[in-house]
């Protein structure tokens, strides 16, 4: 359905509400877009003619949003985002597709990021954007295309590919283990532990699956596995990582794998993505590549 295009403002005065309602100032706006100050005055008000309301209340020498602005702002400076975003992903492949695809950042990093080279060298016609995302989120308010998620496969308003499950492992440096001789699980009651805060029972959990009653564990909070892993490697203390996130440090020799059982993690990795974004041919040909590859790799890791 086309948009009616009395519902579309010139773009330049879009930029000019923008930068005025961020900075509160129309002074401030005019000196951003290298504009004089009438100028922007001028503009806002042919918005404010066209949208039929205020949007500032003028007070004297300052400005302030009305309640309505505050949220037309919102939805403008998303907006523009979104052109922007678009008219980058266009100009960095006008030949082929893009896809945005957001990632949670450990494994972007450490299993993703190594294996695009083969998707590229066979699709050079593909640019694959990444974006670090921790969380899950609305995809009608953002231009992702799809996700990598962990967790369960839940995700309002989304399909899910099941990718792999992962099993974790307690890793420590080798000086750590010198240091304290961890000889049996129970001997990590007394040991430095590194906690993830998305898994905050992750300890218990292994502890239990250890025959080891943990009433009380305690130990440094990091948001992130990166800082955990490379924490551990520095021996700070004791890690819980997925096998294959750890495996490079493992296979170096930072990080030495601890006596007890590999524990299966509660959630496994997904591909996420909108009803409407699996008709799109790019993605079709990453959805496929990646199943592939994660399969190839292992149903768990």
């Amino acid at each position: 359905m086309a948009t009616a295009r009395r519902f579309l403002p010139p773009t330049l005065l879009l930029h000019s509400f923008e930068a005025a309602a961020r900075l509160e100032s129309f002074t401030a706006a005019a000196r951003e877009l290298h504009l004089t100050q009438s100028a922007i005055s001028r503009h806002i008000r042919a918005l404010e003619q066209q949208l039929g309301a205020d949007l500032f209340v003028r007070d004297r020498q300052t400005v302030r949003l009305t309640l309505a602005g505050e949220a037309y702002a919102r939805e403008v400076r998303e907006a523009l985002r979104h052109i922007a975003t678009a008219t980058l992903g266009f100009r960095a492949n006008p030949t082929g597709g893009a896809i945005n695809l957001g990632v949670l950042p450990t494994f972007g990093a450490q299993w993703l990021a190594p294996r695009l080279p083969d998707f590229m060298r066979a699709h050079p016609d593909i640019t694959i954007n990444l974006m670090s995302r921790p969380l899950p989120f609305d995809f009608s308010g953002d231009t992702l295309h799809a996700a990598i998620h962990f967790g369960a496969a839940e995700w309002t308003g989304a399909e899910m590919d099941f990718l792999m499950s992962e099993q974790v492992v307690a890793t420590c440096s080798p000086t750590l283990l010198a240091r304290h001789a961890f000889r049996t699980p129970a001997d990590l009651l007394d040991a430095p532990l590194l906690h993830l805060v998305s898994r905050p029972d992750a300890w218990e959990r292994w502890f239990a699956a250890q025959g080891v009653e943990a009433l009380k564990v305690h130990g440094m909070l990091c948001d992130q596995f990166t800082f955990i892993a490379q924490a551990a490697a520095a021996g700070a203390g004791v890690a819980l990582l997925p096998r294959f996130l750890a495996a490079d440090l493992l296979e170096s020799g930072r990080l030495v794998e601890l006596p007890g059982r590999t524990l299966p993690s509660e959630g496994a990795y997904y591909l996420a993505y909108p009803a409407n974004h699996g008709s799109y041919g790019p993605f079709q040909t990453f959805r496929a590549w990646l199943l592939k590859a994660t399969t190839s790799h292992g149903q768990t890791a």
